[in-house]
């Protein structure tokens, strides 16, 4: 089936986690990525752990799958020039670095959207492009800090960071929408675009839908509720007999009242447990007693049993082992392996792109450090194979 990006190239300057998540996601749908890396060390997680047995790192080759590598050493002016010709020929520009790398280099926006003026020039920084912290440096730690997200996370006397890398995968993420969003603009009038995506931004946007009001409504600090949700009651983690935990989430009043028949317990529907929402809210904790109470006293097959037999939602925690082997995930293609030139079969995520006319393809391995310097070169801007060969002796490649 044909992509819906297909013959949209894209020019990758991005490293770590937040701008090849982005690129993988236009590989995904069909455009066409060449990555630009450092010469003999390459991109930073091509060594990062955990890695295969050929020492290849096992993130790098979950986000850069289908790219082209292309390595050039940006501080020499034939590598910029090089750029310069590329730009030309690209739709798109995605870059990571700190605020005012690429205009130091003389690859900033302003320079290359003149030499393109159809090129979208995407960047993904910590704050931003603009404002007074836009120099600070910052990784997605700092990211989650500084948007609010750590803390509204975890227990009320322990905030916590995200246990995944939220503020980089979201920056790629919505990058990767405004880089579509602006290919469609493009369309209809000619005319490229930058873009400038902050990861504290983003936090703040994903943290904010549901805790700021408690700060512009009621002007106070909102509230940590570790495992159970800040709307949904009940909905919480609750431990069971046999030493297992079941996510029991019941947000709705009739699936209240179809919990609560369940546990056998009618006579809760009488009393204040069973009331609307603002009032739950008010008694989460008594709640939370009284099903942990139920909980605690079975084992976990016989909740999920009840509980399923009920139409309450509610699942099993399940070990990470028991996720990657899930039938679900599995039947939807969610867990792939893809042929590494080095390291043989490695499985890695699927795509979640279940369009009909246009799905989303990620079957492809992670390219080897400058790989794709011929064919890219030669292909794109006209390079014989001996002025490849003396670019590659003066280490530009």
């Amino acid at each position: 089936m044909a992509s819906v990006l297909e013959g949209i190239k894209v020019l990758d300057f991005t490293q770590v986690y937040a701008g090849p998540f982005c690129t993988l996601l236009l590989k995904d749908l069909g455009a066409e990525i060449i990555k630009v890396e450092r010469p003999e060390s390459g991109d930073l997680t091509r060594n990062d752990v955990p890695r295969t047995e050929f020492k290849e790192g096992g993130n790098f080759i979950t986000l850069n799958r289908g790219k082209k590598s292309l390595t050039l050493d940006l501080k020499s002016e034939k590598g910029r020039d090089i750029v310069k010709k590329l730009v030309k020929q690209v739709d798109v520009l995605v870059e990571n670095f700190s605020p005012g790398t690429m205009e130091k280099l003389g690859l900033g926006s302003q320079e290359l959207c003149k030499l393109h003026p159809g090129l979208i020039y995407a960047s993904i920084s910590a704050y931003g492009q603009t404002g007074p912290r836009r120099d600070s440096p910052g990784f997605d730690a700092i990211a989650q800090v500084m948007g609010g997200l750590v803390n509204v996370t975890g227990f009320p006397d322990s905030p916590v960071r995200c246990g995944i890398s939220i503020g980089d995968f979201t920056s790629g993420m919505f990058t990767a929408l405004a880089i579509i969003s602006a290919l469609f603009h493009r369309i209809k009038t000619g005319v490229g675009q930058t873009i400038d995506i902050s990861m504290q931004d983003v936090i703040w946007q994903l943290t904010s839908i549901e805790f700021a009001p408690y700060y512009f409504l009621e002007h106070r600090e909102p509230p940590r509720f570790g495992n159970q949700h800040s709307a949904m009651i009940p909905c919480d983690l609750f431990p069971t007999a046999d030493g297992g935990r079941v996510l029991i989430c019941a947000g709705m009043l009739e699936q209240v009242r179809r919990l609560y028949i369940a546990m056998d317990r009618k006579d809760l529907l009488n009393s204040p447990l069973y009331a609307n929402q603002s009032e739950r809210y008010k008694l989460r904790d008594e709640i939370h007693a009284v099903i942990t109470e139920w909980t605690r006293n079975k084992e976990t097959k016989e909740i999920l049993s009840v509980l399923k037999a009920a139409d309450v939602p509610c699942a099993k925690l399940p070990t990470f082992s028991e996720v990657c082997n899930d039938e679900q995930l599995l039947s939807r293609n969610m867990i792939i392996e893809v042929e590494q030139a080095i390291s043989g079969k490695v499985k890695v995520p699927g795509s979640l792109f279940k369009l009909s006319k246009t799905p989303g393809n990620v079957n492809y391995p992670a390219p080897i450090l400058g790989e794709h310097n011929a064919e890219v070169l030669s292909q794109m801007l006209g390079f014989t194979e001996n002025e490849i060969t003396q670019l590659n002796e003066e280490k530009v490649i």
